[in-house]
């Protein structure tokens, strides 16, 4: 039995990921963030420190395509929200944040929906 709690050891793998993962102007970073109900995406800036677009499933634009539809299909439309906001930003390159997370499931659909939606990584 471990010592830590799953939670520890997310934040603990996603510490680790950051050390080399980071975003720059040029190719800003897509981190997606996933609780029990929603999940978030975000295109950051490490350099500036500045969060350039996000989408998530709690966002007034997207909230009503969401209803009656499962959590991966939900994902997956954040995906393709945060796509179109980086290609209306002019952002076509990212570097793709798990987040310390499996790369499966929500996750996976988060970045399957941003490469349908045009962004590379």
């Amino acid at each position: 039995m471990s010592k830590f709690t799953s939670r520890q050891l997310r934040a603990r793998r996603h510490t680790r990921l950051r050390g080399y993962l980071s975003g720059t102007p040029e190719r800003p970073r897509l981190n997606v963030f996933r609780s029990g109900l929603h999940i978030y995406a975000q295109i950051i800036d490490d350099i500036a420190g500045n969060t350039l677009v996000s989408a998530s499933t709690i966002d007034t634009e997207l909230r009503g395509q969401f209803v009656e539809q499962k959590k991966l299909d939900q994902a997956t439309l954040v995906g393709k929200a945060v796509a179109e906001r980086a290609k209306a930003a002019g952002i076509t390159k990212v570097v793709f944040d798990r987040g310390g997370y499996k790369y499966h499931g929500r996750v996976k659909a988060v970045a399957d929906g941003a490469r349908e939606g045009g962004l590379e990584f």
